[in-house]
């Protein structure tokens, strides 16, 4: 983790010397967020996939926000929050294609012994740990689902 705060303070001086508000947004919102993970009770320290999900926690609250301010015809606002969405995503892993996932998923499935929805919330688990820095829980969960279903 401290990789990840190292690599976004550094981006953050780049971004603010070469005048780049959007991106020097973003990263003070990583580093904000990391801070407050590091100086609330008992977070001492953050893994690698605790700083994964924090900044899944981040991208997600942006294109949110993105979505509100589209209905709400404040597509300036929204632009913002995707910008600063993608700047997060700068600093994740990359997401396993749909395939892969499905490929991981069936495995999982078989290795289990998982025969009906019943199964869901076993495979879900498993899943969430073998995947879930990689993949979005909701994918996951639909892939899981139409494959328990048939």
């Amino acid at each position: 983790m401290k990789e990840l705060r190292t690599r976004v303070e550094t981006d953050l001086l780049v971004a603010m010397k070469a005048r780049d508000p959007g991106r020097a947004n973003a990263l003070r919102a990583i580093k904000s967020a990391i801070l407050l993970e590091l100086t609330r009770e008992g977070g001492a320290s953050l893994d690698e996939r605790e700083g994964i999900r924090l900044l899944q926690r981040l991208t997600k609250q942006r294109s949110e926000a993105a979505a509100i301010y589209t209905e709400q015809g404040r597509e300036d606002l929204a632009a913002e929050e995707r910008a600063q969405a993608a700047v997060i995503a700068e600093y994740m892993p990359s997401l396993m294609s749909e395939e892969e996932l499905r490929q991981g998923l069936s495995a999982l499935i078989e290795e289990l012994g998982a025969a009906s929805m019943r199964d869901m919330g076993k495979i879900m688990a498993a899943a969430g740990q073998r995947f879930g820095d990689r993949a979005e829980g909701a994918t996951m969960a639909a892939l899981v689902k139409g494959m328990l279903s048939n």
